[in-house]
């Protein structure tokens, strides 16, 4: 790293409030991966839970949940290649597939990842090069990744949806069925311990809830697989508002203390 990049790295890191720097090895240390699980039943957030941790309920298999239950027999890298054959490099399952897309943007990072991080959908420079954040937004997650002391070859990062919606336009509730069965494959396969939801749509998607983001973030909800969900501000939204980097710094802090715990 230049002198310049470290320069600029202190820079964002006070930006979001950092006090100090952690010597702490734990953080420079790896788990083994975790073996995929052995069951297909899904786990989904109680939407009548009022505590902040919600309780969670077993739903029975369905034709989508044996699919899953076959990628799940598999280690978590190969699954998640399994699962991306299965949509295919031009999934016509939603009218996504005719609206101007270029590519399926599946998701990328390490396939044990203990942190998993869940956007809204691909923009215009993730349609054309086929990976997750990578635009603007993309450039300021890398950085709040940096920022806990992971990188992004420690996460794994994807989207709600997989095709880019015209004119970055939200995502649509016929779209958002269409695709979170993947995403919620992704999330079984990998088993993170801990999943940050960027922004409104991801969250309200993975908590099956209508509360606004504003008031979802700062807390800790128990998720699929015993895993901890975090939700948070979207990085575009930071572009447009860099005063709520303080608060998406106080959320990274929460998200450092859950893995440590785990």
């Amino acid at each position: 790293m230049s002198r310049d990049q470290i320069v600029e790295h202190f820079k964002f890191a006070a930006e979001l409030g950092i006090a100090g720097v952690s010597r702490d090895p734990a953080w420079h240390t790896r788990v083994d991966p975790r073996p995929a699980a052995s069951s297909s039943a899904q786990a989904v957030p109680d939407t009548g839970a009022t505590a902040d941790a919600l309780s969670v309920r077993t739903l029975p298999e369905t034709p989508a949940d044996s699919a899953a239950s076959v990628v799940l027999a598999r280690n978590p890298a190969e699954a998640l290649a399994a699962l991306r054959a299965d949509i295919g490099p031009q999934c016509m399952r939603c009218k996504l597939a005719t609206l101007g897309r270029r590519q399926v943007v599946f998701g990328e990072g390490n396939p044990a990842a203990d942190l998993m991080f869940v956007g809204e959908g691909p923009g215009a420079d993730e349609d054309e090069q086929g990976v997750p954040f990578i635009g603007r937004a993309g450039q300021l997650l890398t950085k709040i990744i940096e920022a806990i002391q992971l990188t992004r070859a420690d996460v794994y990062i994807a989207n709600v949806v997989k095709c880019r919606p015209p004119q970055n336009r939200n995502p649509e509730p016929d779209e958002i069925a269409t695709c979170e069965p993947f995403l919620f494959q992704q999330i079984e396969i990998i088993r993170p311990k801990v999943v940050v939801a960027l922004g409104k749509f991801a969250a309200q998607t993975l908590l099956a809830t209508l509360d606004p983001i504003s008031r979802l973030r700062g807390r800790v909800f128990d998720y699929r697989s015993g895993a901890k969900l975090v939700p948070t501000f979207h990085p575009a939204f930071l572009l447009r508002n860099p005063s709520s980097k303080r608060e998406v710094w106080e959320d990274m802090k929460l998200v450092q203390k859950l893995l440590a715990n785990s």
